[in-house]
């Protein structure tokens, strides 16, 4: 993988991810004492994130009508914690607080699922090492789904579970659900430039880097209408590219692949063949 027009460079990362929300209190209680993330900002959308690192905006709108049961949009957004004891704590306090939805030994990963106050699908999950990542004699890395034990990973906690993330939690990944795979890949693969990570009749990763996957998508519950800005769910979601000057190759390769591109203070923004989203920028 190289940081030619052709790819998205390897250090290519998820920044922010921004959700419209009707109810912004209960959201923000939610990502806050659920999650783990600390409150930063409500000059605006309201921010939380870990440290000084921004991952999510609750973007207030009274009038926005819930997501259409046959729109595209967010399956869920991913926050990966740096270790199985972070992950640990994460499990206090969903039982604590909340209601936990699944649980999976992905291979490359172990993952908690649970679903915010309005409908939006939340991952917090860990890595395994690197080198331990199962994979394919093709070199596609083995995303599957096994049990996870639950117990052994409540004893992994720390002895006095922590309220807050850590530092080291960040926007993992984040996973769609489009209408079409094929133009899906053909958008984020072939013109925006992530490689192909493992691929299943009704699902894509894709990643920068050779990362396990940065982005999933998938055609699952059959979604057909595209989302719109007047609907509650995802607003958008952040790619961050390491340089001014590697922000320019994406986005000339945009443009020669026809993608209407946005200018923004911070970048640029695109919307994706499903009207989902994406706004890039480099690093600060």
């Amino acid at each position: 993988m190289t940081d030619s027009i052709g790819l998205l460079p390897d250090s290519t990362r998820l920044g922010r991810t921004a959700l419209t929300v009707g109810d912004e209190s209960a959201v923000v209680d939610f990502y806050r004492d659920v999650v783990g993330l600390e409150e930063r900002s409500r000059d605006g959308p309201t921010t939380l994130g870990v440290d000084d690192t921004p991952l999510l905006e609750s973007r207030h709108e009274a009038d926005a009508a819930p997501r259409p049961r046959d729109a595209t949009g967010l399956f869920h957004n991913a926050f990966r914690v740096p270790t199985r004891a972070a992950l640990g704590d994460a499990l206090a306090r969903i039982r604590d607080g909340w209601e936990l939805t699944g649980a999976s030994d992905h291979g490359v990963s172990e993952a908690l699922y649970c679903t915010d106050p309005e409908g939006n699908g939340v991952e917090i999950y860990r890595d395994r090492p690197r080198e331990d990542w199962p994979h394919d004699d093709d070199g596609t890395f083995q995303i599957g789904s096994w049990p996870l034990d639950l117990e052994s990973l409540a004893a992994a906690a720390n002895d006095d579970p922590a309220a807050t993330a850590p530092a080291g939690t960040v926007l993992g990944h984040v996973h769609l659900e489009v209408s079409s795979l094929e133009r899906a890949r053909e958008f984020y693969a072939d013109t925006l430039g992530f490689d192909v990570m493992d691929a299943a009749p009704s699902a894509l990763f894709l990643a920068a880097g050779g990362y396990h996957h940065h982005l999933g998508l998938n055609t699952w519950h059959r979604r057909s209408t595209p989302t719109t800005a007047n609907h509650r769910g995802l607003a958008w979601f952040e790619l961050v590219v390491p340089s001014s000057d590697a922000l320019e190759t994406v986005r000339r390769r945009l443009e020669v692949g026809g993608v209407s591109v946005a200018d923004r203070d911070e970048g640029f923004e695109i919307a994706d063949p499903d009207g989902i989203t994406i706004r890039l920028v480099a690093e600060p």
